[in-house]
Formats: structure tokens, C-alpha cells, sequence
């Protein structure tokens, strides 16, 4: 008999709408187990301990950071025996959930991750760290009532944008260069982003196009421009392509960042990552996931 797993965030167990979720779940029948996190590192000694004890389903709650605790914990498991994933969004952001159209209801969530049948999805890797969402560095989005439309419309229509770059310019941006079998990029960039899924940064739509089946990493990148050259970057960004002078929009397998001496922090799926050389490469087939069946991040 399979058996599911409830890993969740302890920050969150006291919900009351989480514990109602759990109650109700329980009460149509279904043999939910639950563990709660106390602090970092228990969410992978759970994940350990859960595929020891044979439980064929794991469920992570909580938020991006949970989930990419769950994801670096089902890696060190043999592909043939890991465990399927679910996710029940509790965080501020819930970026990966949302893109995959996975409900905010925390029932609703909890009940698709136990009944819907799980998917293979790629899995990003970086050095030895991995990530399901996005890998991102450079500038820190700001809301502002002010957004260019244009921009609005490539960020997916929220307000986490780069508006602070068009008003101020003061940014320090990150020198460095990215290589690939084919291209080699240098210079200073006020946004990179090595992309499995498609938004972040609380809806940040980077990689309208990403696919979590594809094999591919969707690779953003934004390059240090200056006030006269806004238009150019609103064109390009309308008109994104792998060849723009400031804005260039391109897939790969693999993508070798180098950051000189200045180590250029980036985050993967919201937690930080320091690396002068960080080697990124896409895990095809990686993890089984349950998501909703008209998740749009499917080929």
C-alpha cells in the first residue's frame, strides 16, 4: 500500500487553515502522514527518513525555500527509488505553485497533491546545489506604481520590476561572463537569470516560455545600460531574442557563469548561493511532480 507524506514548514503548521486542511484531507478517507520542521536541515533528514520507511509520496509545505530544501533532499536518492512530490503553497511568493497553476487553497492543494497523478520534470543543477524554479542575480525588484507598460508586459503585468534601474541608474552592476557550447557573453548585467520554470521575484515573469519537460534552461539576461538607452531595452524587451544588445532571451543545456573576483550572489528558488564559478546544467526526467493537469509549463 503506498503511503503520502506531509513535510511541513514549521513556520506554517499552525495555521489554522493548514490544520484544518490536514483534518478535512483526513477525513475523505486518506492515510495522511504529517511531520513538521523545526529548523534548517530537518526538512532533508525527513525526506531521508521517509524513503527509508518506503513512503512513495512526499508533500512539501511551505514556501519556494521548502520546496528547495525537498527537491535538494529527493536528489541524493536514486532516481529508479525517489519518491514523487507534491507542493501545498504557503509561502509569500510561491512562485514554482503558481506558475504551475497549483491552488493557494491550502485543501484544495493538499487534496491534488494526494489524488493527481505525478509527472517527470526537469530539474536545474548548479555546482552541487539544484533548483526547480529559477536561478537568479543583479538587481532587486522593486513595486512602483510607475512601471513602464512595456515592461509591466514582459514581468508578467506585476510590479516587481526593474523601474528603480529607469529612475536612478545608481545600480553597481556584476562583471562577469557566461559561457555556453556556442556563445560566450561578457560585461556588466543588471539582471541574469538561469531559468527551469518561469517567474519569480513574487510573479516576475523572466521566461514566458520556459517548459519543465523540455531539457532546457531558459537563460535571461539584462545588460548594464544607460539612461539614453531605455528605448532600445523597451524595444528589445518587447522583441526579445538571443542576439540583443542589452536584452537577450535564449536556451541551452548548460551555462558556466565566471564572476571574477567580485563574487555575485545568486539565489536559487529564493536562497542564497555564493560562487565565483558556478557550472548550470539542466537534469532532464529529474523528479516526479504532481501539478494539475492543465499545468502550462509542459512542451
Amino acid at each position: 500500500m503506498s503511503r503520502t507524506r506531509l513535510i511541513l514548514n514549521g513556520k506554517k503548521a499552525e495555521l489554522p487553515a493548514v490544520r484544518n486542511a490536514v483534518t478535512d484531507a483526513r477525513t475523505y478517507e486518506h492515510d495522511l502522514e504529517v511531520r513538521v520542521s523545526f529548523e534548517y536541515g530537518d526538512i532533508g533528514r525527513f525526506v531521508s527518513e521517509a524513503h527509508s520507511e518506503g513512503v512513495s509520496r512526499l508533500i512539501a509545505g511551505g514556501g519556494d525555500g521548502t520546496v528547495n530544501e525537498m527537491v535538494n533532499a529527493l536528489m541524493k536518492i536514486d532516481r529508479s527509488e525517489r519518491p514523487e512530490m507534491g507542493i501545498v503553497p504557503l509561502g509569500t511568493a510561491n512562485d514554482f505553485a503558481t506558475s504551475c497553476l497549483i491552488p493557494s487553497d491550502p485543501l484544495s492543494a493538499l487534496l491534488l497533491a494526494i489524488n493527481e497523478k505525478s509527472r517527470p520534470v526537469d530539474i536545474g543543477q548548479a555546482n552541487d546545489r539544484y533548483f526547480i524554479n529559477v536561478a537568479s542575480g543583479g538587481f532587486g525588484a522593486e513595486v512602483t506604481a510607475d512601471t513602464p507598460i512595456e515592461l509591466k508586459n514582459f514581468l508578467g503585468g506585476n510590479a516587481y520590476a526593474l523601474t528603480g534601474i529607469l529612475k536612478a541608474l545608481n545600480f553597481v552592476p556584476n562583471q562577469g561572463k557566461m559561457v555556453t557550447e556556442d556563445r560566450v557573453i561578457e560585461g556588466a548585467a543588471v539582471v541574469g537569470a538561469v531559468c527551469n520554470g518561469r517567474q519569480a521575484g513574487g510573479g516576475l515573469v523572466l521566461a514566458p516560455d520556459a517548459r519543465i519537460d523540455d531539457g532546457l534552461l531558459d537563460i535571461v539576461i539584462i545588460k548594464y545600460f544607460s539612461a539614453l538607452d531605455i528605448p532600445q531595452v523597451l524595444s528589445e524587451i518587447q522583441n526579445p531574442s538571443p542576439n540583443g544588445e542589452f536584452v537577450k532571451i535564449f536556451q541551452t543545456t548548460w551555462i558556466d557563469r565566471y564572476s571574477g573576483e567580485r563574487v555575485a550572489p545568486i539565489n536559487l528558488d529564493g536562497e542564497p548561493y555564493l560562487s565565483r564559478e558556478i557550472h548550470f546544467e539542466a537534469v532532464p526526467n529529474a523528479i516526479d511532480l504532481i501539478v494539475p493537469h492543465t499545468c502550462p509549463l509542459f512542451s
